[in-house]
């Protein structure tokens, strides 16, 4: 398993648990000097990464893209794949495909979170799982044509009523066509919504892509309740040799939580 931190572009979400928001240069260097292997991207748009640019910062600091996020579709738009409204729909799934298209010139993978709405108002949950059905299917075949799976992130039942748990969300990518779409299980979410872990973890085998390595207060590793040895344990039952990505709040404060995090990691390895 490999380490990656959180580097926030997004004015807008500032705030919100992206461990870094100083620009791409400042989070990448520090990120480096630290000994993560990657980092994860949060990004207004996709045409806010200059490939170029980015891609001599990795060279520069030995680093990887772990995965680029596009929950600024919903932070900045309000855009949703289940939204009620046709042309938002097709709105959200554009701006999701360019950051793809975007990621994939790193060899990382493209994040689904917040942008996959919720049921509400006149939308109906079978409407909701529909329209989330069919934009899984031709973004997980966009991301496969890539050579990239598309990372779909369930999320709290506070954030959405669609789908909160590892295995009903393994049985809903079960029922898809496409093979493109892995899931993103981010222990914060799951501390919530799951009894057991660790047991979470291996129902998902087979099908975790990418793992939020968060304690249950959505800090780093070791400043919450969260028992991680048995999470790691199951983790590597299951084979997965993905990254542990901290999408965290930035607390006490950005350097802090970072160092907690690489050792946090260096001691689960």
């Amino acid at each position: 398993m490999r380490s990656a931190i959180t580097i926030s572009l997004t004015p807008q979400a500032r705030g919100g648990p992206f461990v870094f928001h100083d620009g791409l240069a400042n989070g990448i260097a520090t990120a480096a000097e630290l000994g993560f292997d990657a980092v994860e991207i949060f990004p207004p748009a996709a045409n806010a990464i200059d490939v170029a640019e980015l891609q001599s910062l990795l060279d520069h600091h030995r680093l990887k893209v772990a995965a680029i996020g596009t929950g600024a579709g919903w932070v900045i738009h309000k855009w949703s794949l289940t939204h009620p409204d046709p042309e938002v729909r097709h709105r959200a799934r554009d701006f999701i495909r360019a950051i793809i298209d975007v990621a994939a010139a790193f060899d990382a993978p493209a994040i689904l979170g917040s942008m996959q709405g919720k049921v509400e108002g006149e939308v109906t949950r079978e409407q909701a799982l529909g329209w989330l059905a069919e934009a899984l299917e031709d973004l997980g075949e966009h991301a496969a044509a890539h050579g990239q799976p598309f990372l779909y992130e369930f999320l709290n039942r506070y954030e959405t009523n669609i789908l909160n748990r590892v295995a009903p969300t393994v049985d809903f990518l079960r029922g898809l066509k496409t093979l493109g779409v892995k899931v993103l299980a981010d222990l914060f979410h799951m501390n919530i919504e799951e009894a057991d872990l660790a047991g979470a973890i291996r129902a998902g085998r087979d099908w975790i892509g990418h793992v939020h390595f968060a304690d249950s207060n959505r800090q780093a590793i070791g400043l919450g309740h969260t028992r991680i040895e048995p999470i790691i344990a199951a983790l590597r039952e299951i084979g997965y040799e993905g990254y542990l990505s901290a999408e965290i709040f930035p607390l006490p404060d950005a350097a802090t939580a970072a160092r907690q995090t690489i050792e946090s990691f260096r001691h689960s390895r």
